[in-house]
């Protein structure tokens, strides 16, 4: 059977690491071929007992010496899926037998024990429902910001959560698809990246592999062992969804371990990692540079954000109430009167008008970061070219005109921002004080920086690549991914409130010249862009009152599964959103980048109306 291992002595031969190492590294044992995920797997031999849900798998699940079986814990339909404690009437129970097996990976990294850098290794929780109701796949999910969780924990369920790309639990009790996430190396979700730094300060290399890939890479080659360990036959296909940081992990995958997956649907990506995440602090110091550290109100934000929705989302005469597509919109409220105070010649409303100022500071924020503070004109660059503008000391873009900026540009720092800042800079009192160290805390110094500091910061994150593990996640070669027919499908909402859109379309642009244009790329990776949603499946727009057609998770995890099964390629996704106060229902397309939805005639609030092209 090409691509199979089938070992002599089941349980004993977990122990032997030697095939399994090399089904992982997709060489010996069949190499690449087949599916589930492209690489070998290993299958118990004819007659011999599988692993069953109970604490036998703590023993017979030895795939290598760095793993070890924390916890199995066997529900039944209707049990309260707790670990300890008492059920109240707000505990979910399963809606199906499964089974919940806890692996820790190590090595980790040793240190003090109350440093958030010193961890045991790799925690991953995998869901396996009862043999009935498998379909024969697996289904895993990324994570979000540092990651981190209660993966390791035994008496706490990290599977029962989820973001975007939905809860493991969910995944396998409802769909059918044995699930997994991972703390990809640090239980600690409360201070933030501080598990990146070592103690004396320098760089915590061990860790930042784990978080960067070695955590999501070790989740799938586990998932798949004790899959086929525990149904006595590998999954038919397996899939990767994320969102996020986990839109980021599925990227890395598809470039630093092509074997793992055979679909990949990847949601507002964090790829560009250093890059974007350190311009997500410059809303902040344009205000402490600018402004004098005085934030602008949520009601100046918001009377600024519906003036640019208000001058860019016409489609045939009718409002929209958001912007279709804002690499289009051009809107300046320096030279909008119904903004500005009178004070700086307008005839804004008290309370929630904007200086001149102001106005500039906003132009600067929506443009993105540059070196030196400046910013072009919109009518000659709005900040959206597919490359990030030399010319005009642009280092990476900003969120789009009628985005709710109150995330990056509210009262306080997005502290992940901070947090990178400090560690590219190697030294926690950048950060803010939830960034813990023993050579200092974090002590808000990021208010001092200035924009050729915080350009530095931005350097120092690409020179520091290699640290960090390629963090950044950028790299157009997923040339080992596209030889296996791996498939990727990837959203990103054109509204999102804390990563630029066109970052995503910077590294597509890039991933289809080096593939040798649009034709080729698209049979093996397809984006859509979706107007005016948010960073997760809602409006992201300043306009509440906006009721845009969203897709929902389940719509493009169908897409993404009917493409790798079926061949049928998603050319386009119709989205819809319901009846909402005085907005009717509506509904339109989002087209495979760089299609565009193209209105045809008739109601603009109707995806008939509309073509890609």
């Amino acid at each position: 059977m090409r691509g199979t291992c089938r070992l002599d002595g089941w349980v004993t031969t977990w122990a032997r690491a030697g095939c399994l190492a090399a089904l992982a590294a997709l060489a010996g044992c069949g190499g690449g071929g087949g599916h589930g995920g492209g690489g070998g797997v290993i299958l118990p031999p004819p007659g011999q007992t599988r692993l069953s849900c109970d604490d036998s798998i703590k023993t017979g699940f030895k795939p290598d010496a760095n793993t070890s079986v924390l916890l199995v814990k066997s529900f039944k339909t209707g049990d309260p899926l707790l670990l300890t404690g008492t059920p109240t009437g707000t505990t979910p129970t399963a809606s199906t037998d499964v089974c919940v097996v806890k692996l820790l990976v190590g090595p980790g990294n040793a240190g003090p024990a109350d440093a958030p850098s010193t961890s045991p290794g790799i925690g991953i929780e995998i869901w396996l429902p009862g043999e009935a109701k498998w379909n024969g796949r697996i289904h895993v999910k990324g994570g979000g910001g540092w990651a981190g969780g209660v993966h390791t924990s035994l008496t706490a369920l990290a599977g029962l959560t989820g973001g975007s790309s939905g809860a493991p639990a969910d995944t396998a009790m409802v769909e059918g698809a044995v699930s997994a996430s991972t703390d990809t190396g640090h239980a600690n979700t409360t201070n933030g990246g501080s598990f990146a730094m070592k103690p004396d300060g320098t760089v915590n290399a061990a860790l930042w592999n784990d978080f960067a890939q070695r955590g999501i890479h070790e989740m799938a080659v586990k998932t798949k062992a004790l899959t086929a360990a525990f149904y006595g036959k590998a999954a038919s296909r397996s899939y990767w969804n994320g969102f996020s940081t986990g839109g980021r992990q599925g990227h890395m995958e598809a470039q630093a371990n092509p074997g793992d997956f055979d679909g990949i649907l990847a949601g507002a990506p964090a790829i560009n990692w250093t890059k974007f995440i350190t311009s997500e602090l410059y809303p902040q110091i344009v205000y402490q540079r600018d402004l004098g550290g005085v934030p602008l109100s949520a009601a100046q934000l918001t009377l600024v954000g519906n003036a640019a929705i208000n001058a860019c989302d016409v489609v045939n005469g009718q409002h929209l109430g958001y912007i279709p597509d804002p690499s289009q919109c051009r809107y300046d409220p320096q030279l909008d009167a119904s903004v500005l105070c009178s004070a700086s010649g307008g005839t804004g409303p008290a309370g929630s008008c904007v200086t001149a100022a102001q106005a500039l500071a906003i132009n600067k924020i929506w443009y993105g970061q540059t070196s030196d503070g400046s910013v072009p004109s919109p009518a000659n660059d709005n900040g959206f070219a597919t490359s990030p503008a030399t010319a005009s000391n642009q280092r990476w873009y900003g969120l789009t005109r009628g985005t709710n900026l109150q995330g990056l540009a509210g009262p306080t720092p997005f502290t992940i921002s901070s947090d990178m800042v400090a560690l590219e800079l190697q030294d926690p009192t950048w950060a803010t004080p939830t960034f813990i160290n023993a050579t200092g805390n974090g002590a808000n110094r990021w208010q001092q920086l200035s924009y050729a500091q915080l350009s530095n910061a931005f350097d120092q994150g690409i020179a520091l690549q290699a640290a960090f593990a390629n963090i950044n996640t950028d790299d157009p070669n997923i040339d080992g991914f596209v030889a296996r027919g791996g498939k990727m499908l990837v959203y990103h909402g054109l509204s999102d409130t804390l990563i630029p859109p066109q970052g995503t379309i910077n590294y597509y642009t890039r991933l289809a010249a080096r593939a040798g244009g649009d034709s080729v790329a698209r049979n093996f990776y397809r984006l859509f862009l979706v107007p005016a949603m948010a960073h997760g499946f809602s409006n992201g727009t300043t306009n509440a009152a906006a009721n845009p057609p969203l897709p929902t998770n389940a719509q493009l995890y169908l897409a993404l599964t009917l493409w790798v099964e079926n061949g049928n390629s998603p050319e386009r996704i119709d989205i819809s959103a319901p009846a909402s106060g005085n907005s009717p229902a509506s509904s339109r397309p989002i087209c495979m980048y760089p299609t565009k939805a193209t209105l045809t005639g008739g109601d603009p609030r109707l995806a008939a109306s509309y073509t890609c092209s």
